[in-house]
């Protein structure tokens, strides 16, 4: 009579579907995550709408007015007086490149005394945010 052994040998394996799913559900959390870390260095204003292609800066600051009438750089308040000296370090050379963000209802001579000092701090180049159509 021939026994069987009570435990038989069973060689493991990998199952290769589980893994494809875990890996797609780790490359969609990556992607949403590094979707929600972009920074656009702006406030939610109501920009003018327009056609224009788009245009990409190397190096970038976002200049920011209300239709308060308030100008912020990069989101922090500044005041037309202190423009020049918080705008000055980060215009460096000539590289560098300020985006304008303007409400449609803004005041154009803030606007206007805005731009100014930003050429006093040594801006060069200006790029105005639009609203695409």
């Amino acid at each position: 009579m021939k026994l069987r052994p009570l435990r038989q040998r069973r060689r493991g394996r990998i199952e290769i579907i589980p893994m494809i799913d875990v890996m797609f559900f780790l490359l969609a959390t990556f992607m949403l995550a590094s979707l929600s870390l972009q920074n656009l260095h702006s406030l939610a204003v109501n920009l003018p709408r327009g056609q224009a292609p788009l245009m990409q800066a190397a190096k970038s600051v976002t200049l920011t007015i209300t239709r308060e009438g308030q100008i912020l750089i990069n989101q922090a308040g500044v005041t037309l007086d202190t423009l020049v000296t918080v705008l000055r370090p980060m215009v460096d050379g000539t590289d560098t490149s300020v985006i304008l963000a303007v409400d449609s209802t803004a005041p154009s001579g803030v606007v206007i005394q805005a731009m100014l000092k930003a050429r006093d701090a040594g801006a060069e180049h200006f790029l105005f945010a639009i609203q695409h159509q």
